[in-house]
């Protein structure tokens, strides 16, 4: 835990560290200040009313009443003080994760569910702030009330004191043993709660697949038995409570019962004045809340720990493809794409072995092939998504290792099958890898992209907002506009899996026709199943099995007699002998 401290504690501006200090030292003295007014008591009691003594009376009166005024001002900025420090402290590190996510690779997407990265931003760091502003200082508080209480109280009557502090060992060792048990059961509702979270998560993203096949009572059901595993998780720590709570409420009233009997024992054997036993009455409590707030702190301290351990995860976390310390510095890229022998392994699983082929700058190259053959793989290679297992993918000549990540992927744009759109207004959609595009150069690459028609019929045309992944337009609709998103950054590469699969035929032929109008030089990477997406194509790649089996123009694979040309024919209506 003190390295977790250390480590909030690196997180918080440096101009705000002093302040933190000195709040945790108010802390301390207002503490110590508790030990005033049952001091003034004791004269109060011994020296004005048992002595019949009315002068000192308004002198310790207003004594009591400044330091009580003064103690709390005191108090309330350091509450202040300690909530702007937490509050900043937060910021620093929910920014500096958010920049880890953008920076992380695939492979740390793929082992992290959504709901995982979301708990772990939201409440987990929510508790690393409550540490920061109100953890630490109840544990000063604590220690600080009971040390200085037991400390004043020698001085008065050690006897009494011995008496009272006694019970310390024993609550202490039963304290250990609740840490131990505490800890593991924070960490598995910490695992419950992350679960439901993903569950939530994953079935707010899918409410279209969940209506569309009327799943709404199964994934009602799926959610309960995690909102339960997580509401018995929350009872097992309740339950290692209340078992220790008892102990703690019998060792607290055992303080104030030795203070009764044991001082007014020692009143009637003048070894204790009145005064004095008010000042044990008075400062039984800082003895007794201490130990009583210490299951409630040791609580929130597990719960913190725990916390404190899975956003630290994700904040130590670090990708594994990063730029090299030799990468090049390329101003432009020409489009040059070249595959060398490359094969790639997902895990012990072999996706791509053995690829290689060259595309020349402005030359379309196409893939096709069974689902699961390796074609999308090779797009996430081109951009280094992932890196290959063996062999080398080379744009413009070089290694896509030695491009720096920024300038590899700005020049590449990409438009898939499963569109993403953001919730913004169509312009921003469109101009989002461009934020400099005026709003008639949005307008141009909508209508290559076949979008500008349906867009101006929308309510607010490019100002429309549209919803999450695109909520409210149709398939092709999104992937329209993502084309547009794609040829907007003016890629020298541009890469298309499936693109067009939500359009008619018709509209592919005018989108095919723009791109080989695009105002800008450009490599064509397209990945379909469809033969009119592919048969003008500079080389068609068919992959099977992670293997390219055949390669050439459609002229050539037609003559082949392989997959492709089943796939012509089939597509085209054809016999299996029938050339067209």
């Amino acid at each position: 835990m003190l390295d977790q401290m250390k480590w909030l504690w690196s997180n918080m501006d440096e101009k705000l560290r002093p302040k933190q200090v000195l709040a945790l030292l108010i802390s301390v003295f207002t503490s110590a200040l508790l030990i005033v007014n049952p001091a003034l008591t004791q004269k109060l009691i011994d020296d004005v009313i048992l002595a019949q003594n009315p002068d000192p009376l308004l002198g310790i009166l207003a004594v009591m009443l400044a330091v009580k005024l003064g103690r709390e001002a005191l108090r309330y900025y350091m509450v202040v003080t300690m909530e702007k420090n937490s509050q900043n402290m937060i910021y620093n590190l929910r920014r500096k994760l958010f920049t880890k996510l953008q920076y992380n690779d695939m492979r740390f997407f793929n082992k992290h569910r959504a709901g995982d990265l979301m708990t772990r931003m939201s409440a987990d760091l929510d508790w690393c702030r409550h540490f920061m502003a109100m953890i630490i200082f109840r544990a000063v508080d604590s220690v600080s009330i009971f040390l200085f209480s037991s400390l004043y109280l020698l001085t008065v009557n050690w006897k009494l004191t011995l008496m009272l502090i006694a019970v310390t060992p024993i609550l202490m060792t039963f304290t250990k043993f609740y840490s131990g048990r505490i800890r593991p059961r924070f960490m598995a509702m910490r695992e419950r709660l992350s679960e439901m979270n993903a569950a939530a998560q994953e079935n707010i993203a899918g409410n279209r697949v969940v209506k569309a096949f009327a799943r709404e009572e199964y994934e009602k059901e799926r959610f309960n038995e995690r909102n339960e595993a997580f509401r018995q998780s929350h009872l097992k720590i309740n339950e290692t409570w209340l078992r220790f709570f008892p102990l703690i409420e019998l060792l607290s009233n055992a303080i104030m019962i030795i203070t009764v009997f044991v001082g007014g024992y020692f009143i009637i054997i003048g070894e204790l004045t009145p005064g004095e036993l008010a000042i044990y009455t008075g400062l039984s409590w800082a003895l007794s809340n201490p130990m009583r707030d210490l299951g409630n702190l040791l609580n929130d301290m597990q719960r913190f720990s725990t916390c404190a351990t899975k956003v630290q995860e994700l904040y130590y976390a670090e990708p594994h493809i990063v730029d090299s310390p030799y990468a090049k510095d390329h101003p432009r890229m020409e489009g040059r794409i070249e595959f060398r022998n490359v094969s790639f392994r997902f895990d012990s699983l072999n996706v791509v072995e053995d690829v290689s082929f060259t595309v020349e700058p402005g030359q379309t190259v196409a893939v096709m092939g069974p689902t699961g053959c390796g074609k999308t793989t090779l797009i996430n290679l081109l951009a280094r998504f992932y890196d290959v297992s063996e062999g080398q993918v080379l744009v413009d000549g070089c290694n896509v290792k030695d491009w720096k990540l920024d300038q590899l992927r700005g020049g590449i744009g990409t438009a898939t099958q499963d569109v993403f759109l953001f919730s913004d207004t169509v312009e921003g959609n469109v101009a989002f890898g461009n934020q400099e595009l005026e709003l008639d150069e949005v307008k141009d690459f909508a209508r290559r992209a076949a979008a500008g028609e349906f867009v101006e019929e929308l309510s607010e045309g490019y100002d429309t907002i549209i919803g999450e992944r695109g909520v409210g337009l149709s398939g092709g609709q999104r992937q329209r506009i993502a084309l547009a998103r794609a040829l907007a950054v003016r890629p020298s590469i541009l890469v298309m899996d499936d693109t067009t699969s939500a359009v008619d035929s018709e509209t592919e032929q005018y989108i095919q026709q723009q791109l080989r109008e695009l105002p800008f030089p450009c490599t064509k990477f397209i990945i379909a199943q469809r033969i009119s997406s592919m048969r003008d194509a500079d080389l068609i790649l068919v992959m099977e099995n992670g293997r390219i089996t055949e390669r050439g123009t459609h002229e050539e694979l037609v003559q082949k007699r392989g997959y492709y040309y089943q796939t012509y024919a089939l597509q085209n209506g054809l016999d299996s002998g029938e050339v067209k």
